[in-house]
């Protein structure tokens, strides 16, 4: 398997223009049916910080348009579900992020699905400890699917490794991250799908069996999950792209509400 080492901004610079709408539609359609499964699992108002953010668009001529929705709940400090994209001009990319509050013990979700113009997929079991001193939490949630990633990695042909050029991308990934590009292909899209919906599957389960984090230790998780979905959020080299269709203030705006940094509903440690 090769390896792409490029950022987000160099793919789209060095492809020829390319429509991706069937990839939208079918990245579109994976993404809201986990949402439909996690609304039906959680309590979850939307955030009215977010309402503004419903429908956006590029002042430039050939930009993207996109929509950001932020919810949180009694059980889930912050999820987001959005997309940002040019489909007719070959750039894509569709969310869905869920951070838990700070009473679960059990790893985020965090999904991303896009195009630049080659499919591209992302998805990871966010961790809220150091698995290399937590050997409990590894053997959990992580070393059951390593011979999943392996078999993916090695058997799965015309995908392609997505690694990111930035160190603190980098580190925020699991053992098990899934993150590849490949030509957007019916394979390739069963192939997504049948693997986030095992994923949110277990997940979900995890939430339900999850051990209640100790009263004394809540705030402690909540500060760092906030950093680190802050981190993210703020450092993420791709929001050059942002910048370059909508400035830097919107691009600020849109970055804030990926962490909540606008939020107007209680956090579930404040509720």
């Amino acid at each position: 398997m090769s390896q792409n080492l490029k950022y987000v901004q160099d793919f789209l610079d060095d492809a020829p223009v390319t429509d991706v709408s069937a990839v939208f539609a079918e990245w579109t359609d994976i993404i809201e049916g986990l949402k439909t499964k996690a609304m039906a699992h959680f309590d979850l108002l939307r955030d009215p910080s977010t309402e503004e953010l419903e429908a956006f668009s590029s002042d430039v001529e050939g930009g993207p348009s996109g929509s950001v929705r932020g919810y949180t709940g009694p059980d889930v400090d912050w999820m987001i579900h959005s997309h940002m994209q040019n489909k007719g001009l070959g750039f894509v990319n569709v969310h869905l992020t869920i951070w838990l509050g700070p009473h679960i013990d059990v790893p985020h979700f965090g999904m991303a699905l896009g195009a630049f113009p080659q499919a591209w997929m992302f998805l990871d079991s966010v961790p809220r400890k150091v698995v290399s001193t937590d050997v409990d939490y590894f053997r959990k949630y992580y070393e059951p699917f390593n011979q999943e990633w392996l078999t993916l990695h090695k058997e799965t042909p015309g995908i392609e490794e997505f690694v990111s050029r930035d160190a603190f991308v980098r580190a925020t990934y699991s053992p098990t991250a899934w993150s590849f590009m490949a030509p957007g292909s019916q394979e390739i899209f069963d192939l997504a799908r049948k693997t986030a919906n095992a994923h949110m599957d277990r997940w979900l389960q995890w939430v339900d069996e999850a051990t209640a984090v100790p009263v004394e230790k809540r705030a402690e998780l909540a500060a760092n999950d906030l950093a680190t979905r802050r981190n993210i959020a703020e450092l993420d080299p791709a929001n050059v792209v942002a910048v370059r269709y909508f400035g830097e203030e919107r691009t600020a705006q849109l970055v804030r509400a990926l962490w909540g940094g606008d939020r107007a509903l209680p956090r579930p440690l404040e509720a």
